[in-house]
């Protein structure tokens, strides 16, 4: 039987409006995306996943979407899309695409008809609200002129669909098809443990992301993914579905898997745990004992940058450590999703003004919190300009980028052989000549305290997050190191792949 392609794939997470900005507006588009797929295909990924690019008011980045058949006038056109696919496919390159299946923008149609009075049994309605509270801050409920009360678990320009209603099932269903028709890879399903509510409301006191809640995780949601999953089945060309589930239970999190549901599932889990051996350990056992086929991740658009989140308590420890996670991951079975700008060692950007600022958790908190812009400010790719390569010279990018990015551009790594860029080429091309001959398990070797040995097949992987360094395992050659050796000794916050006959 032969292995499907995500199954070991490197899926390269684009923020649309972050990446490459071809129009000069100062966002992000599809047609800057297209101009730079040589970059991400020399980088050595096998798949790129675009963040929503539908038509959107843009309250919440795109992930409030008015129409889900279309492109919005700031990324492009459905033909720029259709170039796009072309392209990436020509250049070896899969495409996935978001699906935001919980909640519309309030300018969808559907929510404007039930606005009037018409078809809100298509969203959540009630004529009394609970104690639930919006994600975002703030009480999910909105109430309107006429006395009932919306449900909206993020911003309230997000009202929730009502999933026990079987139109909402059949409009998802026709727009996985009009994507498909169009020639996308697969789908990232967003709040995929969202979308189904507990009949009765009742009330919460903790509303965290939990595998029993009346908020997330009801066990209808399977048969959606079971209802998407023939879809997907019954085109040509391994179509794949990857859903965004939070869970504080890996056995919830492997539910998602099975058989007849979605392909993989995010683990948080790894994103999630310290900078520790034992943590690293424990998700890793977690993961590999309960679900098929693993994924591994360390950011994403919605968390802190892990370069900036492994030097919190250590400064100047974050980048080293940050390529001592990248290359444990990349020797772990499973998929690896990375996120645009870990490549060239992006912090998370701290200080931008509040002027500046865009996402609603920070508005809705009332600034108490910094909300998630600060893992979203465009990328660097010239040294120089207003925008540091990002738009067109000249033009200001949507949000501010900060004096360190120059260093940090594509421009200022390319040709330096000790830049973050050129360890992520090699570690990714490594990975993809040692897949062919390597087993879908590990074996834990013995480890001197704050260290993490394991080996599959010929490969062994090394990782220090101690603060001495530690003897390297018995091998023969080294493969890659994330930092300097010390000859036979692997320093603190470093990591190596050795190669043992």
């Amino acid at each position: 039987m032969s292995i499907p392609w995500w199954r070991d794939a490197v899926v390269y997470e684009i923020y649309v409006r972050s990446f490459a900005d071809a129009s000069g507006d100062g966002v992000g588009d599809l047609a800057g995306i297209r101009r730079r797929l040589p970059y991400l295909a020399e980088l050595g990924v096998d798949a790129i996943w675009l963040t929503p690019f539908y038509p959107s008011p843009m309250n919440d980045g795109g992930y409030d979407v008015a129409d889900y058949r279309d492109v919005d006038p700031l990324f492009g056109s459905l033909d720029d899309f259709s170039g796009l696919v072309a392209d990436a496919h020509a250049h070896g390159l899969r495409v996935i695409v978001d699906i935001v299946p919980n909640h519309s923008s309030s300018d969808h149609a559907w929510f404007q008809e039930a606005l009037r009075g018409v078809g809100r049994d298509r969203y959540v309605f009630r004529d009394e609200p609970n104690n639930w509270q919006s994600t975002f801050g703030g009480p999910a409920w909105t109430q309107l002129d006429d006395g009932q009360w919306y449900l909206h678990l993020f911003a309230p320009s997000q009202p929730d669909f009502n999933w026990r209603n079987p139109v909402v099932h059949e409009e998802f269903l026709s727009i996985l098809k009009f994507w498909l028709d169009l020639g996308v890879d697969g789908f990232r399903i967003d709040v995929a443990m969202g979308l189904y509510k507990a009949e009765g409301f009742p009330d919460v006191e903790d509303q965290s992301f939990m595998s029993v809640s009346p908020i997330w995780g009801q066990a209808e949601v399977h048969e959606v993914y079971r209802e998407w999953r023939k879809v997907l089945d019954g085109y040509p060309g391994e179509r794949m579905a990857v859903g965004e589930v939070w869970t504080d239970d890996p056995a919830d999190l492997a539910r998602y898997v099975r058989p007849d549901e979605l392909h993989q599932s995010f683990n948080f889990a790894w994103l999630q745990a310290p900078w520790s051996p034992t943590a690293f350990r424990t998700v890793i056992d977690d993961t590999l004992a309960t679900v098929p086929f693993a994924t591994w991740v360390l950011s994403n658009h919605d968390v802190v940058r892990h370069r900036t989140r492994y030097g919190a308590e250590e400064p100047g420890a974050g980048l080293p450590r940050a390529k001592a996670a990248l290359l444990t991951m990349l020797a772990l079975p499973g998929s690896a999703y990375l996120y645009q700008g870990e490549e060239l060692g992006l912090p998370e950007v701290t200080d931008i003004p509040d002027e500046d600022r865009q996402d609603p958790i920070f508005f809705q908190s009332k600034g108490t919190l910094p909300g998630r812009d600060g893992c979203r400010v465009p990328i660097p790719w010239a040294a120089t300009g207003a925008s540091h390569g990002f738009s067109p010279e000249g033009v200001k990018p949507w949000l501010p980028q900060p004096s360190v990015f120059a260093d940090l551009s594509v421009e200022a790594q390319e040709g330096d052989e000790e830049s973050t860029l050129a360890f992520y080429r090699r570690a990714l091309a490594r990975r993809r000549d040692l897949l062919k001959e390597l087993p879908y398990n590990l074996e834990w070797l013995d480890s001197p305290e704050g260290a993490l040995f394991f080996t599959r097949g010929s490969l062994i992987c090394a990782i220090n997050c101690g603060l001495e360094p530690v003897r390297l395992p018995p091998h023969t050659s080294v493969t890659l190191a994330s930092g300097p050796l010390e000859g036979d000794l692997l320093p603190p916050d470093t990591a190596v792949w050795l190669h043992a006959e």
